[in-house]
């Protein structure tokens, strides 16, 4: 914890040997040097107590840093963790604080808030906060599944899935001062769309990402001239590794059922083996999560593999009910 030039450390379930590890501080210059210098380094035991399993150590920072740090620590074994702490970003109670304010959604007395906090200058955060909260709240392991605007931003083997998988531990992102439970996580640097987090039997929540309709017109625009591979509930756009849906008078209920898409290549090895004797590749998927709705008109993008394809079968279904329209598009 970051407040003017104090700096907190504080672990908790704190083995006596982190006291021992050595923190490090290194002024990070401005870009595009981004280089590091003026490091120094300290023993946490020289700077603080342990008791009752917590650590903590307090350090006072020079008055005349002229730019950001990098804040970490020797962790013997492995890698250090590092920590950007910069004099214009708040510290992480004073951003809850105002992301708590940006967001009408009050979180429910047994859950946790959740903030999307936005960040021009490098990955966009997470924020986590409930107050009073518990140990056993505190150790319960937090899903965390990103939905990318693009499958092909994720490993081949994530596709059926859809989502990364971020589960964390809070202790590992957060700290427990007070009674009250914060934490931050870095999200990926792809475009995302859509975001699920919880803890099992307390909480979730799904953050949803505006859809760019700026975009969705000009990729729109780009296509009303092409015809298209196939001409059903909706038309079919098949170019430059990707699928396009587009229905030109569209309402919440022409995508409200379930899209199916099954990929057929070429060669059958192409696919990961659980998928070779089905014979195809399975990306369903629902509309919201690849696209949305301008000027009364519906479009959705799916990137498709880079490995040769045969043929495709889309369309939507209900299940238990069948399909409510399909086509099948073969290869050119």
């Amino acid at each position: 914890y970051l407040q003017g030039r104090t700096l907190t450390f504080i672990r908790e379930n704190c083995p006596a040997g982190d006291m021992e590890r050595r923190v490090f501080a290194q002024v990070l210059l401005p870009k595009p040097a981004r280089e590091r210098e003026g490091e120094s380094t300290v023993t946490l035991r020289s700077h603080g107590v342990r008791w009752d399993n917590t650590c903590l150590a307090v350090l006072q920072l020079p008055d005349d840093i002229p730019h950001d740090l990098i804040i970490g620590q020797d962790w013997s074994g492995g890698d250090p963790w590092e920590e950007l702490y910069s004099r214009a970003r708040p510290g992480l109670r004073e951003r809850i604080a105002t992301a708590r304010q940006a967001s009408p959604r009050p979180a429910r007395p047994d859950s946790f808030a959740v903030f999307l906090e936005p960040d021009a200058a490098g990955p966009n955060r997470l924020l986590y906060a409930k107050a009073d909260c518990a140990p056993a709240e505190y150790e319960t392991p937090v899903t965390l599944h990103i939905y990318p605007d693009n499958l092909a931003d994720l490993p081949f083997y994530l596709w059926l899935g859809g989502f990364e998988n971020r589960d964390f531990l809070l202790p590992d992102y957060g700290g427990r001062p007070g009674g009250e439970c914060l934490a931050q996580v870095l999200l990926p640097d792809y475009p995302i769309r859509e975001i699920r987090t919880g803890q099992s039997g307390r909480w979730s929540e799904v953050i949803y990402f505006p859809v760019d309709l700026d975009q969705l017109r000009a990729d729109y625009a780009a296509l009303s001239a092409v015809e298209p591979a196939s001409r059903d509930y909706f038309d079919l756009y098949w170019r430059d590794g990707q699928l396009t849906y587009i229905r030109e008078s569209c309402t919440a209920a022409d995508t409200a059922a379930n899209f199916f898409l099954h990929i057929v290549p070429v060669d059958v090895a192409d696919l990961p083996a659980d998928r070779r004797d089905a014979g195809f590749a399975n990306l369903d998927f629902t509309f919201s999560r690849y696209g949305g709705s301008f000027d009364g008109k519906c479009l959705a993008t799916v990137s498709l593999p880079d490995y040769p394809i045969k043929e495709m079968r889309t369309g939507q279904y209900v299940p238990g009910q069948g399909d409510l329209w399909a086509a099948v598009i073969a290869a050119p």
